[in-house]
């Protein structure tokens, strides 16, 4: 299917932004405002800037952890960074809505008008220097280049952006290559096979079915992309598809984690088919480049969820545990390396949705929430020390995202 281009104007939210909001002003970018705990920070903080969702909107931290930005918005949301070091992507009904989080300057955060349209918007990926916006009610890819966004939502416009159809609505996901290539999965409302990949005008060149349920990407060193199954994972590398089969017959990959320096995709998995909840406790190691699927396993008793992985100093992975305690693993040989508890411990989720601990990983500081104490701490994972802990929210935490 062929891409198409467009120019895309502002896009404003009318009366279901009054409702989302509880306040608007017309024509102009910002939509809500900060809330009053904003007041209390003295001068602006141009570091990054930590966005949680909770049950009725959504709140920006600055890097000491103080809340300086409040948003209402209503029903369950997720965030993601926008790939510009400022922006995040809430999903809202509508679509992809941008939060201006200010990092980097010294404005204020803004829960702006600009929205991305999607019907059932999805996965959010970026990689190098385009952003891929998935909607899984009708399987358009949306994609733009990163840089472009701060000027256009300055301006309350989106930015020019490519819109690729799917064969068919699907949950699914995209990643758009440094050369152009679009890779974007393959399914149905009721199951995935795999992905296909599609030149820069929109041809198909080259496909993989070999993927069942495939769920989670990542690009690797040398522009090398890795998809998750229930069997393992799928590569495309200089053109062409290859699969990797994990350990055991079932061995589904659900979630990957990825750094250009490194060949190694770090992802979930799970080799029980029958298994129940969401905690997991075995960590895939699937290296690109030469073929190789570890598995790395967790301390016993210790188990994680899909908001429970990063990557850390030396492209090392991180998991926090249901044990409360950061676990950091070798990436090669899934050997621990270290352990810094950080929380108390914790119970799995009993939906998906439900609020749990979640990690972050930003220039080698784990950010953890704690829904039970409503709070976030911000962990050195060179040393393992505490930088810093937020006081009492406002609101649980719940999904996190920072730039």
């Amino acid at each position: 299917m062929t891409k198409k281009t467009l120019l895309a104007p502002a896009v404003l939210l009318g009366t279901s932004a009054l409702l989302l909001t509880g306040c608007a002003s017309s024509g102009s970018p910002a939509a809500s405002s900060d809330g009053p705990s904003a007041s209390s920070a003295a001068a602006a903080d141009t570091g990054h800037r930590i966005t949680l969702t909770h049950d009725g909107g959504l709140l920006v931290l600055d890097q000491d952890l103080q809340v300086v930005g409040e948003h209402r918005i209503d029903g369950f949301t997720r965030v993601n960074p926008a790939g510009d070091d400022r922006h995040v992507m809430v999903t809202v009904p509508e679509g992809f809505r941008v939060l201006d989080t200010a990092a980097g300057t010294s404005g204020k955060s803004a829960l702006t008008d600009v929205t991305f349209p999607a019907d059932t918007g999805g996965h959010v990926v970026v990689h190098g220097d385009r952003t891929a916006l998935f909607a899984d009610g009708s399987g358009d890819v949306t994609t733009f280049d990163t840089a472009a966004l701060t000027s256009a939502v300055g301006s309350g416009e989106l930015p020019e952006v490519d819109t690729t159809e799917s064969e068919e609505a699907h949950h699914g996901v995209a990643i758009e290559l440094e050369d152009g290539t679009l890779l974007t999965t393959i399914g149905t409302e009721e199951s995935r096979s795999g992905v296909r990949a599609l030149d820069a005008s929109g041809e198909e060149t080259a496909r993989s079915e070999e993927c069942p349920d495939v769920h989670g990407e990542g690009a690797v060193a040398d522009e090398v992309a890795v998809f998750g199954c229930t069997d393992g994972a799928l590569v495309y590398r200089d053109g062409a598809f290859e699969k990797i089969d994990a350990p055991t017959d079932y061995g589904r990959t659900g979630n990957l984690f990825t750094t250009e320096s490194s060949s190694i995709a770090v992802g979930d998995y799970n080799d029980d088919p029958d298994s129940e909840g969401y905690l997991l406790d075995q960590i895939a190691l699937i290296d690109a480049a030469s073929g190789e699927y570890r598995v790395a396993d967790m301390p016993d008793g210790a188990g994680f969820t899909f908001r429970d992985l990063a990557r850390g100093p030396g492209d090392s992975a991180v998991a926090l545990g249901s044990d409360g305690a950061l676990h950091v693993f070798d990436e090669e040989t899934g050997e621990p390396l270290e352990t810094f508890p950080v929380i108390d411990e914790w119970e799995g989720p009993a939906e998906w949705q439900d609020a749990h601990p979640a990690l972050k990983v930003v220039d080698d500081v784990a950010y953890v929430t704690d829904p039970s104490e409503r709070t976030v701490t911000a962990v050195d994972l060179t040393t393992g020390d505490v930088v810093a802990t937020s006081d009492r929210l406002p609101g649980v935490p719940n999904e996190i995202a920072v730039v």
